[in-house]
């Protein structure tokens, strides 16, 4: 017993300041900005004033530090907000994203996305007419465009419609560069911009509104994806 007693004043002693410096202060938690909140989701340094910019960086402009696909620490937001975010997930983490938007947002809640435009990249980055030299520089470009800069899925208006209504949306129409019927979406994008071609905007813009969740259509979704998809990625 005497070697525990002596045990314990050595700790005691260790946890004082005047022997063993005090430990650091735990970080204040983060207070949201007054009004509603509004989630900037992978928001890099492309800080929203008046939102919570989300990031999985620690970042300049960042307030909350998180994998989102992970799970987000709010409810009740009035809007989600994630610009060429959607991209840089594989599909299945995607779906997991926007589930997690879904619980997120209040009803009637809305999310706006804005993900590079498969349609275009495919119109743009490769002609089969092309001559063999320029076919040889477009199969860089287009290979650039699927993997580069971290990209692990590109998405058409077809398929993100169809997840986001696998995953509770409803209401999904198409918004141009800073705009949107919406107040709270207009202006936000802050992400350059490349030429849209062929009437075919470079990157999606959409919007959507929180529904009731939709649990068959989303397992008949991830059934699909598993089956055309998924599985052929597996070693």
């Amino acid at each position: 017993m005497a070697s525990l007693r002596k045990g314990r004043r050595r700790s005691e002693a260790e946890a004082r300041p005047e022997t063993a410096g005090a430990a650091a202060p735990a970080p204040a938690p983060f207070v949201p900005p007054p009004g509603p909140l509004r989630l900037n989701i992978g928001s890099g340094n492309a800080r929203l004033e008046g939102w919570v910019n989300v990031d999985i960086q620690h970042l300049p402009g960042v307030d909350v530090v998180a994998d989102v696909t992970e799970g987000l620490q709010f409810s009740g937001a009035e809007a989600v907000f994630a610009e060429h975010f959607l991209e840089h997930l594989a599909f299945d983490a995607a779906v997991s994203f926007l589930l997690e938007s879904h619980r997120v947002l209040q009803d009637g809640g809305w999310i706006r996305l804005s993900t590079p435009n498969l349609d275009w990249v495919w119109a743009t980055h490769y002609k089969l007419e092309a001559p063999p030299e320029t076919r040889r520089d477009a199969a860089v470009a287009l290979n650039r465009a699927f993997h580069g800069w971290r990209h692990q899925f590109l998405w058409n208006r077809e398929i993100l419609e169809d997840v986001l209504g696998a995953c509770g949306f409803t209401g999904v129409r198409a918004a141009s560069y800073g705009e949107s019927e919406l107040a709270v979406f207009r202006g936000i994008e802050r992400h350059e911009t490349y030429p849209d071609a062929g009437g075919l905007p470079h990157v999606l813009i959409v919007e959507a509104r929180k529904a009731e969740p939709r649990p068959g259509r989303l397992r008949e979704l991830r059934e699909r994806i598993e089956r055309e998809y998924l599985v052929h990625l597996e070693d």
